[in-house]
């Protein structure tokens, strides 16, 4: 089994390299400006969005295009066209939302009049034909774009001398990306290299359920007659806090602004990589096997495939969770402890008693609250959903769908256990549910 890994290291002659790493970052912003601007153009005639293979050919001859190695131009291209992606699917239930910005600083003079216009250093990713790599006296040699190339006999390569932590093996490298570190004024790379580790078994034959959510972002159901929540309020206020300080900065592309939208971005990292941590941990306690975890459009959508409106606020903290990106890191953890991750369908899964099978929209009393009016039992309505997903009801007909209860206890169904989330220690445990509400 492959798994990848990111190591960030240190760059040792960076006085050396510092000024062609400035002209790579500095082309990789005026080329995502010049592919922000053609894909508004096309929106606005045409009411689509040009994909990254559309941008490819349109841009392929272009100046800026040439100013990095092709395929980190091609980065900057899909990473542009996954943003625009992203903001078509926010402005469906959020009018307010803006497409993605250019990326450049003004600077004014005291009369307010913009004198100076500078592009930042945005982050250059390299891929495999673009490296080549010396583990030996640990150095990387970087692709230069056409464009910096003083003379033809001039190197085409940077040739940077990295430094990673003691315990670090730096091998089989697969992406290289240079990241300028805005409050310490320097650039570092971020390494990412395929390891190969062997396999492991199942830790056991349970099964595990998480329905992903606004008020608890995840809730699991085990089939050990267990159940976990974990609020999203961390997330929540994060999602208000930001936004806030960033509207506060006089340039949205200045540096200050770049610092907040790192720092926020980091921070919705950590508790991504926090929460499926300890979510594995728990299933390898239980001798889970297999995850079911609900697909995103079970979130985003009715059963009519329409966009659910969840109100202006609900929107806002949906559309600031990539609950696409907490299941790939899911399973991607998941699979090397050998646990399957599968997604299923959500159809139902909030309406329909998991005890026996009843399917009413009336019994979700409350968000936090389903009372099934057949077997007069009282459910955490987010656990309820996830014991679904758990059993795949979608897969099952109805009959059987009304014989899932036996002799179950609707207490774990009732009173889950909580984990809040700490930005120094992770996850810890709260001991009672009192209100589902951040």
């Amino acid at each position: 089994m492959h798994v990848h890994r990111t190591y960030r290291a240190k760059i040792r002659n960076h006085s050396q390299v510092e000024q062609m790493l400035d002209l790579h970052g500095w082309s990789a912003s005026k080329l995502w400006n010049v592919a922000n601007y053609h894909s508004r153009q096309v929106w606005e005639e045409t009411g689509e969005i040009p994909d990254d293979s559309d941008l490819k050919r349109e841009l392929k001859g272009h100046d800026n295009y040439k100013g990095l190695h092709s395929q980190s131009s091609q980065r900057v291209l899909e990473e542009l066209a996954e943003a625009f992606n992203s903001w078509y699917g926010k402005r469906k239930n959020d009018s307010r939302a803006n497409p993605p910005g250019y990326r450049k600083k003004n600077y004014y003079d005291d009369n307010g009049n913009r004198v100076h216009e500078e592009h930042p250093r945005s982050t250059v990713t390299w891929k495999q034909k673009g490296i080549r790599h010396d583990p030996k006296h640990n150095r990387v040699r970087l692709s230069k774009g056409a464009n910096h190339k003083e003379h033809p006999r001039d190197w085409d390569y940077i040739l940077v001398e990295y430094e990673t932590r003691p315990d670090v093996t730096v091998e089989n490298i697969q992406q290289v990306r240079a990241v300028y570190d805005t409050a310490k004024g320097r650039w570092e790379l971020h390494l990412v290299c395929k390891h190969e580790v062997e396999t492991p078994d199942a830790p056991g034959t349970e099964t595990a359920g998480i329905d992903l959510g606004i008020c608890n972002f995840a809730a699991v159901a085990y089939s050990t007659e267990e159940a976990d929540l974990y609020p999203g309020n961390r997330l929540k206020q994060d999602g208000y806090y930001f936004p806030k300080e960033i509207a506060k900065c006089d340039d949205s592309g200045g540096k200050e602004a770049t610092r907040l939208h790192a720092k926020w971005s980091e921070r919705r990292t950590h508790f991504f990589h926090s929460l499926a941590k300890h979510i594995v941990e728990r299933c390898v306690e239980r001798g889970v096997g297999r995850i079911n975890i609900g697909k995103l459009n079970g979130v985003r959508e009715d059963e009519n495939r329409e966009s659910k409106n969840w109100g202006r606020r609900g929107n806002l903290d949906l559309h600031g969770w990539a609950f696409d990106r907490f299941t790939k890191i899911l399973t991607y953890k998941a699979k090397v402890e050998g646990i399957e991750v599968i997604e299923v369908s959500e159809r139902d899964t909030s309406k329909t008693c998991c005890a026996c099978g009843r399917e009413d929209d009336s019994q979700r009393v409350e968000r936090g609250l389903y009372v099934c009016e057949e077997c007069d039992a009282a459910f955490n309505a987010d656990v309820n959903g996830a014991e679904n997903i758990r059993l795949d009801i979608n897969q099952r007909n109805s009959e059987s769908a009304g014989q899932l209860s036996g002799d179950r206890s609707t207490g774990w169904l009732a009173q889950p256990g909580v984990y809040l989330h700490d930005l120094s220690h992770g996850f810890s445990p709260r001991e009672q549910v009192v209100d589902c509400k951040p």
